[in-house]
C-alpha cells in the first residue's frame, strides 16, 4: 500500500560519518540562477528569522544514483572508469566506483544537510559480480541498508529471479532453495521498493508500493517509482510471470494526482529508463545549446510527457550519465539525472521547498554529478561486510579455470569477448549436437571484460570462476533449436529492425558466420542478406541450421521473435559451464588464449 513515513529511523547513524573531503569534479546543471528570498540552505538553523520560525524557503538534498548492479568491489577495467571532460577540452579517465567508497562520499556529502535524501533508480541487484549474485544479492540489500538508501524504483533486473523473490529481497527471510547463508536470517530491505506500474496480473494492484513519501517536521516529499514498461521484453519470462507493466507516463501522472489530493506537492519520479547522451563525459553541458539538446532516448520523450505536478526525474536502466533540464508539459524546465552505473557516481540536486506552497521552486533546483573516486577512506563498515562475504565465496571464486594473455573486452559493436562466449556455446553445443551449425550471443548478457590484470591473488592473466561469474551472471542455459536459413536471415535483421531499430542489438556470432552490417542504410537492410555467410557459403533460405543461444535468446527476448520459434528444442546446462569449459580447454598457464580478432562482422559507416 502507499507509505508516508517520517525522516527515516536510520538517521541515527548519521552521527558517525566519517569526516573526508569531499572528491570527485562535477558539473552542475541549474534551472536558473535566480536567488529566492530568504533561501534556506541546507543546514537546519540557517534560514530562520530573530524568533526562529523557519524560512519560507528550505533546502532538501536529493542525493540519487542508479544500475548498481551488485557491484560491491570496484569494477575492473572499463566498467570502473568514467571520463572527465577538462576545461581545454581534452578528456581524461578516472578509477572510480566500490561500495566502500560510495559510502564514504554519501556520508561526507550529507554533512551539514540536515534535510537530506537518498533515492536510487533501480537495478540495484541482478547482472550481479560473484560476491553478490552467488547468495542471491542478499549482500547487496545489506550494503544499501548501511549506505542508509531511502527509497528505490525497481529496474528490469529486480524481476531476474521474479516477483517473489523481489519481495523477499524487500521483506526478508532465507531463501526457498539455498537456505541462510549464515547464522542469522536475512532482514531485508529497510527502504521501500516502488512499483507503481508492475501489476499484479490477478489483483491488477501494483505488486509493491507506487509511492512513498518522505517528511521532516512539516518539509514532504513524495517519490513515485516505475520501471520501462517494455520489461518484460528484456527479462526471462519466468521471471515476469503472472505481472503486467503499464506505460511509465500514464502510472506517474495518476499517482502524482493521488499525491496533490493526499497533500504532497513537492514530487520526484525515480523511472528506470534512461536517454543516451551526447558525450560519453560525465560532467558535460547536457543543456548546450539548449534546454535538454544534449539527451535522446525513451528519457527525453517521458520527461516532455510527465505531468509538471513532477519536480524531478532520477532515472537510470541506459548506464549513461547525465545532467540535463527538460521541459515539461506546460514548458516549464525540470531537472533529469542519471548517475551512469556500477556505483561510479552519485547526483547532488538541490531541492528548494516552499513552505507556502508545498512545492518545489524550480528556479532554484540545481543538480551536479560527482565522481566516486578511489582516493578516499574505505568505509569500515563496508569493508567488513565486504569481507564477510568475500569469506564464504573465496572456496568458489578464487578456483582458476583458465589463462589470458591479454584484457578480452566486451566493448565494441562486435567484441572479442561477445566472439569467445559465442565459440564456447558452439563448442558446448557440439558435446550435445555434433551437428550444430552456429552460436549466437546477446550483448547484454555480457556485463564485463576480462582483463589480463589479476583482481586478487591469482596472478596476471588466470581467469577465475568469480571473474567468469561476473561476466555471466543470469544462469541461463544452453539452448539448441533448429531454424530455416529465410528464419536465420529475418532473425539476423530483427538486431536492426522492430523494436531495435532506434537502439540496435547486434548480436554476437559464433567463428564461421560471417555477413556485413550496413550503418548507412535503415531498419532491416542495415544487415547485407547478400553478405551472409557461413563457413564461406550463403545462407540457403530454405535449408536447415542448428542454432546454440541462450535460454533467453530462445525465448524470444530483446526483441528477437523469430529466435522463440526454433523446432526440435534441446536444453543443455547453464552457460557460465560452457565458458569455462571452454577457456580450461583452450588454454593453459603456457598458452594462454590470446582476445579474438573481433572480424567477423563488416561494418560500414
Amino acid at each position: 500500500m502507499p507509505a508516508t513515513s517520517p525522516a527515516h529511523p536510520r538517521r541515527r547513524r548519521r552521527t558517525n560519518r566519517l569526516l573526508v573531503t569531499a572528491a570527485g569534479a562535477l558539473t552542475v546543471g541549474a534551472l536558473a540562477a535566480a536567488a529566492l528570498p530568504g533561501s534556506a540552505s541546507a543546514g537546519e538553523q540557517h534560514g530562520k528569522d530573530p524568533g526562529h520560525r523557519p524560512s519560507r524557503y528550505q533546502d532538501v538534498q536529493l542525493l540519487s544514483f542508479n544500475d548498481l548492479h551488485g557491484n560491491l568491489e570496484p569494477p575492473t577495467g572499463s566498467s570502473g572508469r568514467v571520463t572527465e571532460l577538462q576545461p581545454d577540452g581534452t578528456t581524461k579517465t578516472i578509477d572510480a566506483g566500490g561500495a566502500e567508497y560510495l559510502a564514504t562520499h554519501l556520508r561526507q556529502a550529507r554533512k551539514g544537510n540536515a534535510y537530506s535524501i537518498t533515492a536510487a533508480g533501480g537495478d540495484m541487484v541482478g547482472a550481479s559480480p560473484l560476491i553478490s549474485g552467488l547468495f542471491h544479492d542478499e549482500p547487496t540489500i545489506e550494503a544499501l541498508n548501511k549506505l542508509e538508501l531511502d527509497v528505490t524504483s525497481v529496474g528490469n533486473h529486480e524481476f531476474d529471479e521474479g516477483a517473489k523473490e523481489l519481495s523477499r529481497l524487500q521483506n526478508g527471510g532465507c531463501h526457498p532453495t539455498d537456505g541462510c547463508y549464515t547464522d542469522k536470517t536475512f532482514q531485508g530491505a529497510d527502504f521501500p521498493y516502488l512499483s507503481a506500474n508492475v501489476l499484479d496480473e490477478k489483483t491488477e494492484k501494483p505488486l509493491l508500493k507506487p509511492y512513498w513519501v518522505w517528511q521532516k517536521k512539516d518539509v514532504k516529499v513524495g517519490f513515485i517509482g516505475v520501471t520501462l514498461e517494455g520489461t518484460p521484453n528484456i527479462v526471462s519470462a519466468e521471471g515476469v510471470k503472472g505481472l503486467v507493466f503499464q506505460d511509465e507516463v500514464e502510472t506517474i501522472n495518476k499517482y502524482a494526482k493521488e499525491l496533490r489530493r493526499k497533500g504532497v506537492k513537492s514530487i520526484v519520479a525515480l523511472i528506470h529508463e534512461g536517454g543516451f547522451p551526447a558525450s560519453q563525459s560525465y560532467n558535460y553541458d547536457c543543456d548546450a545549446p539548449g534546454a535538454g539538446d544534449g539527451i535522446s532516448g525513451p528519457i527525453a520523450d517521458i520527461a516532455k510527457n510527465v505531468s509538471p505536478e513532477v519536480d524531478a526525474l532520477v532515472t537510470g536502466h541506459t548506464h549513461n550519465a547525465y545532467v540535463c533540464t527538460v521541459p515539461d508539459p506546460a514548458g516549464n524546465p525540470r531537472m533529469v539525472t542519471s548517475a551512469a552505473s556500477f556505483g561510479r557516481l552519485y547526483t547532488d540536486t538541490t531541492l528548494t521547498y516552499d513552505r507556502r506552497t508545498g512545492d518545489i521552486a524550480r528556479t532554484a533546483v540545481k543538480s551536479a554529478n560527482h565522481v566516486v573516486s578511489r582516493d578516499v577512506p574505505r568505509a569500515p563498515d563496508m569493508t567488513r561486510l565486504i569481507d564477510k562475504w568475500n569469506t564464504l565465496a573465496a572456496p568458489i571464486g578464487n578456483r582458476p579455470i583458465g589463462h589470458i594473455s591479454g584484457d578480452i573486452v566486451k566493448d565494441g559493436t562486435e567484441s572479442p569477448l561477445g566472439d569467445l562466449i559465442a565459440d564456447a556455446q558452439l563448442e558446448y553445443a557440439r558435446t550435445l549436437d555434433p551437428e550444430t551449425d552456429l552460436a549466437l550471443m546477446n550483448p547484454g548478457g555480457i556485463r564485463a571484460s576480462l582483463t589480463y590484470a589479476a583482481s586478487g591473488a591469482e596472478g596476471d592473466g588466470v581467469v577465475t570462476f568469480a571473474e567468469a561469474f561476473t561476466v555471466q551472471p543470469f544462469a541461463n542455459t544452453v539452448n539448441l533449436q533448429t531454424f530455416t536459413g529465410e528464419q536465420l536471415i529475418k532473425a539476423l535483421k530483427e538486431q536492426v529492425s522492430g523494436s531495435n531499430e532506434a537502439a540496435p542489438k547486434i548480436l554476437q556470432v559464433s567463428e564461421g558466420l560471417t555477413y556485413t552490417l550496413d550503418l548507412t542504410k535503415s531498419g532491416a537492410d542495415r544487415v547485407v542478406t547478400d553478405s551472409i555467410r557461413l563457413n564461406g557459403e550463403a545462407i540457403d533460405p530454405s535449408a536447415s541450421y542448428r542454432v546454440a543461444t541462450n535460454s533467453f535468446l530462445a525465448g524470444g527476448g530483446d526483441g528477437f521473435t523469430t529466435l522463440g520459434q526454433g523446432a526440435d528444442d534441446l536444453v543443455g546446462d547453464d552457460d557460465l559451464k560452457a565458458l569455462e569449459q571452454y577457456l580450461t580447454a583452450n588454454s593453459s598457464a603456457g598458452s594462454p588464449l590470446a582476445p579474438p580478432a573481433a572480424d567477423r562482422i563488416t561494418i560500414v559507416k
